[in-house]
C-alpha cells in the first residue's frame, strides 16, 4: 500500500516519477488516497491513458459535490462560473465550444505568428543578456520562459500588456493546491479573475480589435457564446495558452543545461534537431502532469485486472504515461534522438492529451519552443554559453497534479558559476 499522496509536498512536486513508477507496478491504474481526504483512480499506463481519454464513459463534467465542501461565497461563485470551460464539458456542448475556437488555431493562423514570436524571443534574449551583464545572473523562468508565452497568448487574446503580470499571479494561484499557498490566496485569485474577465468582455464589446477574444465576443455562429461561456473560455485560453508553454520552455532549458551532449547535438543538427528536443522535453518532462479530472458514468474494465467502479474520480497522469517502460525504452533518459528524423520512431507522446479534448494549442506550443530554444541556446545566440547556477535536485517545482515545471531556473554565463 502506497502512502497517502500529497500533491502539495515539495519533494513530490520536484520528482513525482518514482512514485508513479511504484504505482504502475500495481497495474495501469490504481486507487489512491489523497491528502484532502478524498480518493481517486490514477491511470499511469500509456495504452490505458489513451483509451480513457477517448472513451465517452469517462465524463469531464465535474460532480456537483467534487472536492471539500465549501460554504457559498463570491469566490466560490466566481470559480464555478470560470470552471464552465470546454474541458469540463462533454458532447454535444464540448463539440460546439471547441468548434467556435478551432478556427483561431488552424495551422495557417499559427504559422503566421512565427515572425512575431521570433521578434519577441529576440527581445527577451537581449533582456536576459542584459541581466547577466548587470547582475551576473538571471532567472530563465521569470525573464524568458514566462514572458514569451504570455506575450504571445496576450496578443492572440487581446490582453493589454499592463495586465499580464496580474493574470500570471492569479492563474498560478488557482492552479495550485490551496494547502501550498497562504490562506485565502486561491479565493482572492478566483474573484480577481472573474472581475477582470468580466471587464475585458465589456471592453471588447465596446471596442473590438482583431484578436481572438474580440471575435468570440461578437461571433453569433451556432448561437455564439453566452457571457458565462465567454468568461470560462477566456480563463481556459489564457491558462492553457501560457502555463503549459512556460513549463515546456523552462523544462527543456533545464534539460539542455544538464545534458551538454544533447545541447551540442542540437546546435549541430539544425531545426529538425531542435524540434526533436522540444518533442522529447514534452515526453520526458510533461508540462501537463495530469489531465482534468474525469468521472466514470458506469463500471469500466480497463483490462489487466483493473475494473473502475461507476462514479469514480479518475485522473489520467500524462507524466506517468509518457514514461511507461513498455512503450518508451529507457523512459527516464532524456534522448531527443527518439524523435529525430533518423531516430527510433518512438511512439507519439501523450503530453497534449488524446481524443476529443486533445490540446487545441499544441501547434502553437511547439512553434514557440522550436523558435525559443535555438535563439536562447544556439551557437548564434547572444548568450550561447549558459550554466545552471543551482543544484538541479534542489530547484522548486510547481505543486499539484495539473501542471509541472521549475518555478526558478537561475543561470550565469558559463565559467562564472560559483
Amino acid at each position: 500500500m502506497l502512502d497517502t499522496l500529497d500533491p502539495a509536498d515539495p519533494a513530490f512536486a520536484r520528482d513525482p516519477y518514482p512514485y508513479y513508477a511504484r504505482l504502475r507496478t500495481t497495474g495501469p491504474a490504481a486507487r489512491v488516497a489523497l491528502a484532502n481526504g478524498t480518493d481517486a483512480w490514477l491511470v499511469t499506463g500509456y495504452r490505458q491513458a489513451r483509451e480513457v481519454l477517448a472513451d465517452p464513459r469517462f465524463s469531464n463534467v465535474p460532480p456537483h459535490a467534487a472536492g471539500r465542501p465549501k460554504p457559498d461565497s463570491p469566490a466560490r461563485r466566481a470559480r464555478g462560473c470560470l470552471a464552465r470551460h470546454m474541458l469540463n464539458t462533454d458532447a454535444p456542448d464540448h463539440t460546439r465550444l471547441r468548434r467556435l475556437t478551432t478556427a483561431a488555431f488552424t495551422p495557417r493562423r499559427v504559422d503566421a505568428l512565427r515572425p512575431r514570436i521570433e521578434q519577441l524571443t529576440a527581445e527577451l534574449v537581449t533582456d536576459v543578456a542584459d541581466r547577466l551583464t548587470r547582475w551576473g545572473a538571471a532567472d530563465l523562468v521569470d525573464a524568458f520562459a514566462f514572458p514569451l508565452p504570455v506575450l504571445v497568448i496576450g496578443e492572440v487574446l487581446g490582453v493589454p500588456t499592463a495586465d499580464r503580470a496580474d493574470l500570471r499571479t492569479w492563474t498560478y494561484q488557482v492552479g495550485s493546491p490551496a494547502d501550498a499557498l497562504p490562506a485565502g490566496s486561491v479565493d482572492r485569485a478566483w474573484t480577481s479573475l472573474h472581475a477582470y474577465f468580466t471587464s475585458l468582455i465589456a471592453e471588447k464589446r465596446r471596442t473590438p480589435g482583431d484578436d481572438l477574444f474580440s471575435a468570440l465576443v461578437h461571433d453569433e455562429a451556432e448561437g455564439g457564446l453566452d457571457d458565462g461561456e465567454l468568461l470560462a473560455m477566456a480563463f481556459l485560453l489564457l491558462f492553457a495558452g501560457y502555463e503549459t508553454t512556460m513549463n515546456l520552455i523552462a523544462s527543456a532549458s533545464l534539460l539542455l543545461l544538464t545534458h551538454p551532449e544533447e545541447l551540442a547535438a542540437a546546435r549541430q543538427g539544425g531545426p529538425a534537431r531542435w524540434a526533436a528536443v522540444a518533442e522529447e522535453a514534452l515526453r520526458h518532462a510533461s508540462p501537463l502532469e495530469g489531465t482534468t479530472w474525469r468521472r466514470t458514468t458506469e463500471e469500466v474494465d480497463l483490462g489487466d485486472g483493473v475494473v473502475l467502479p461507476a462514479d469514480a474520480s479518475v485522473l489520467v497522469v500524462l507524466a506517468a504515461a509518457n514514461r511507461d517502460p513498455g512503450v518508451f525504452p529507457e523512459p527516464d533518459a532524456f534522448r531527443p534522438g527518439r524523435y529525430a528524423a533518423s531516430g527510433e520512431r518512438a511512439a507519439p507522446h501523450a503530453a497534449f492529451g488524446h481524443g476529443p479534448h486533445f490540446c487545441l494549442g499544441s501547434r502553437l506550443a511547439r512553434l514557440e519552443a522550436e523558435v525559443a530554444l535555438p535563439m536562447l541556446f544556439g551557437a548564434d545566440s547572444r548568450i550561447p554559453a549558459l550554466a545552471l547556477a543551482a543544484d538541479p535536485a534542489g530547484l522548486p517545482y510547481r505543486p499539484g497534479l495539473l501542471v509541472r515545471g521549475p518555478r526558478r531556473l537561475p543561470v550565469v554565463r558559463a565559467g562564472s558559476a560559483g
